[in-house]
C-alpha cells in the first residue's frame, strides 16, 4: 500500500524540519514548501492526504488558502498556527478546515491528528459516493451537495466527514463521544466547537430552519439524530 502523502507548508524551516522528519519516521511521505505559490503549484500536480498549512505565510492569507483547500482538494486541511485565540480556530474551521493544532506543539500529537483524519476519511463502503436523502443528493467523490432544482452547493472534507457520519447512521442517535472516536480531533471544548461549526454550516447548506431543523436534530445533552430516508448508489 502507497504511503500516505502529506505536505507542510510553513516558513521557518526548523518546524519544517521538524515536521518532515517525525512525519517520514512515522510512515508518511512528505513535501514541504516555505511558499504558498509552490506549495499550490504542487498541487496541480499531486493531491496529498492532508495538508498541514501555517496561517502567518509571507506571501498569501493562510485562512483564504485554507478555504480553497476545502472546496477545491480532496485531502483533509489541518492548520498548525501561533494564533492561539478561540476566535482564529472558530475561523479556521468554519472555513473548512478539518483541524486546528497550535504551536508549540507535541510532534507526536501531529502524527496522532493526522492518523485520525486518514482514518476517519475512509468510507464505511468504498464504493458509494453518492447518497439521496429528502430531495437531496450528497456527492462524495466531488464534495458536492445537488437539491432537487439541480443547483449545487460545495461543502468542505471537514463537513463531508459529518455528513456521511449521519447518512450512514440514519435515524439513530450519535452521541458527541461517538462523533470525537469517529472523527478524531481535539478534546472537550475544543472539538464541541468544531461540530458546532460544521453541523451548523451543514444546516445552512441543507437550507435547515436554524430554530426547527428537520433533518439534523439536536438532542440535548445527548448529541445528534438525522430523520432523513437515505438511499446509496
Amino acid at each position: 500500500m502507497t504511503q500516505p502523502l502529506v505536505t507542510i507548508l510553513d516558513d521557518e524551516p526548523e518546524i519544517r524540519r521538524i515536521l518532515t522528519e517525525t512525519l517520514e519516521e512515522a510512515g508518511f511521505r512528505t513535501h514541504s514548501f516555505s511558499r504558498a505559490r509552490e506549495f499550490e503549484a504542487a498541487l496541480n500536480r499531486v493531491t496529498p492526504d492532508v495538508c498541514l498549512v501555517d496561517l502567518s505565510l509571507p506571501d498569501t492569507d493562510g485562512l483564504a488558502l485554507v478555504h480553497r483547500l476545502a472546496l477545491e482538494q480532496g485531502a483533509a486541511v489541518i492548520i498548525i498556527s501561533g494564533r492561539a485565540q478561540v476566535q482564529d480556530r472558530v475561523t479556521g474551521l468554519e472555513l473548512g478546515a478539518d483541524d486546528y493544532i497550535t504551536k508549540p506543539f507535541d510532534p507526536a500529537e501531529v502524527v496522532a491528528r493526522i492518523r485520525a483524519r486518514l482514518r476517519s476519511s475512509q468510507p464505511a463502503t468504498p464504493s458509494s459516493e453518492i447518497a439521496r436523502f429528502n430531495g437531496w443528493t450528497a456527492h462524495f467523490d466531488r464534495y458536492v451537495l445537488v437539491d432537487a432544482s439541480g443547483e449545487e452547493t460545495q461543502f468542505s472534507h471537514a463537513e463531508g466527514e459529518v455528513l456521511r457520519l449521519f447518512l450512514e447512521s440514519p435515524k439513530r442517535l450519535i452521541s458527541r463521544a461517538r462523533m470525537q472516536e469517529m472523527l478524531g480531533g481535539g478534546a472537550g471544548d475544543s472539538f464541541d466547537r468544531a461540530m458546532d461549526v460544521r453541523i451548523s454550516r451543514l444546516r445552512t447548506k441543507l437550507a435547515e430552519d436554524p430554530k426547527n431543523p428537520r433533518l439534523i436534530k439536536t438532542i440535548y445533552g445527548a448529541g445528534y439524530i438525522f430523520l432523513g430516508d437515505v438511499e446509496w448508489a
